[in-house]
């Protein structure tokens, strides 16, 4: 179940958050699938969760968007981590025309309970 959270620089438009918020669920579980957490295709509640701010007054950067994703370490997802942020970040600059696109993937050791 990954995390993901998108920071974005204040003048992107609703319709470009509105597209980062439709193709990220599929985009992220194609990225992090592993034979341990293998996506079938069929997005349930919980699976993907997005989070969205706006960069702050003091933040630093010059992306349009970051896109961070936290998802729990199997060494299968592991060892390709590169070619999988990379997809990922094709795939979002493909969705939204972004030149400036960032992406961090991120696998610690972890558990996740959802009722």
């Amino acid at each position: 179940m990954p995390l993901v959270e998108i920071t974005y620089a204040p003048n992107l438009s609703h319709k470009v958050l509105r597209k980062l918020a439709e193709m990220l669920p599929h985009a992220v579980s194609v990225a992090v699938e592993c034979p341990e957490e293998p996506y079938d295709g069929d997005l349930q509640p919980g699976d993907v969760e997005l989070y969205f701010r706006a960069r702050g007054l003091w933040d630093v950067s010059d992306m349009d968007v970051v896109v961070e994703v936290r998802s729990k370490w199997f060494e299968s997802r592991a060892e390709n981590r590169q070619d999988r942020v990379d997809g990922l970040c094709e795939a979002i600059e493909e969705a939204t025309g972004l030149a400036q696109v960032g992406v961090y993937l991120s696998l610690p050791i972890a558990a996740w309970a959802q009722s």
